[in-house]
């Protein structure tokens, strides 16, 4: 049965980068389709909604999507509300996966490979009780046994299937409660599921410093939501940058896959967009609908790529995205 992968461009540069998806699924040859769905501010101004039903309806359908990058009001929009935040709640997306890997590009420090699996769908992020005045501004922080459990599920699944060491973030010497759940509930978890991954915990803080001075050491770290995202991007500086760094929103049922860069309204049209980070989504997403050959072969097109000094001018290269995009393309 041949799968189909929802491309949501979203603003901005995933207008440019997504598009090259459906170019390089092509040139793999594989039994892959893709379809084109709107999202994002345009699509708000335009039709009143940043998410249109019949796009959430095609992703449920398809149970794969490719999304790009939305540009968002300063300030916030009346009736506006984030479309990825949207499909993560809707679909609930429960995990974030963000690998973190060394690339032969001068930015990039060598023999990191790590995984952070960050719970998505909690945390301070939830929306839920919020209060505020001219002088005082109150936010819910909500950690649920339920969410804890599949989270620490899915971090020591990968554990498992990598170098077997899980790293547990937390801040449960200041924040008890919640920090102090999410600790226990995941060691919990690793000893009713008979792990044999090996498991260690570091304050968030202490970890930001080691992550930074010794990356290498680390294998999978699972986090609550906001300290996943913060680390995410630290660490990704480490290796090139948000340019280079791919995610996955996972489910049970569906998979939304994405660059993590933002729709950098300064080089629009430049034509120098980095396309690398959602390469690499693209991959993950190949990678997860059983294309394991194509997946390797991708992998090792833009390693070529890379070796071969072609990149954009975010890494220190001259080329163009579609430069880059056709070079992995030959190399394929």
């Amino acid at each position: 049965m041949t799968a189909t992968i929802c491309l949501l461009p979203g603003d901005g540069i995933g207008k440019e980068v997504v598009p090259a998806a459906a170019q390089i699924i092509d040139a793999l040859g594989i039994q892959i389709k893709t379809e084109t769905h709107p999202a994002g501010w345009a699509c708000f101004t335009e039709t009143g909604t940043a998410l249109p039903a019949s796009t959430l309806e095609a992703v449920k359908r398809c149970r794969t999507a490719l999304f790009g990058a939305t540009s968002s009001p300063s300030g916030g929009a009346p009736g506006y509300s984030s479309p990825i935040l949207d499909l993560r709640n809707q679909l609930d997306l429960y995990a974030n996966l963000r690998p973190i890997q060394s690339l032969p590009i001068a930015r990039s420090h060598p023999g990191i490979d790590l995984l952070i699996v960050r719970e998505n769908t909690e945390g301070l992020y939830v929306r839920r009780e919020r209060w505020q005045d001219d002088d005082t501004a109150i936010a819910e922080r909500v950690i649920t046994r339920f969410a804890c459990e599949r989270i620490a599920s899915v971090a020591l699944s990968h554990a498992k299937q990598r170098r077997g060491h899980l790293t547990i973030a937390h801040k449960s010497n200041v924040l008890v409660e919640t920090d102090g759940l999410f600790r226990q509930i995941v060691r919990e978890t690793a000893e009713a599921e008979g792990s044999e991954v090996h498991l260690e915990e570091r304050l968030v803080d202490s970890l930001s410093h080691d992550l930074v001075r010794e990356p290498e050491q680390f294998d999978v770290i699972v986090a609550p939501n906001l300290y996943g995202d913060i680390l995410s991007d630290l660490a990704s500086a480490m290796v090139g940058g948000l340019g280079i760094a791919p995610s996955a929103n996972m489910g049970d049922r569906c998979a939304v896959y994405e660059p993590v860069h933002g729709s950098a309204p300064d080089i629009v049209g430049k034509g120098v967009a980095n396309p690398i980070a959602t390469v690499l989504s693209l991959e993950m997403a190949i990678r997860n609908l059983n294309h394991y050959a194509a997946a390797e072969q991708l992998h090792s097109a833009l390693l070529a790529t890379l070796e071969a000094g072609i990149s954009t001018p975010d890494l220190g290269g001259r080329a163009t995205t579609p430069e880059v995009i056709e070079a992995i393309k030959e190399r394929l």
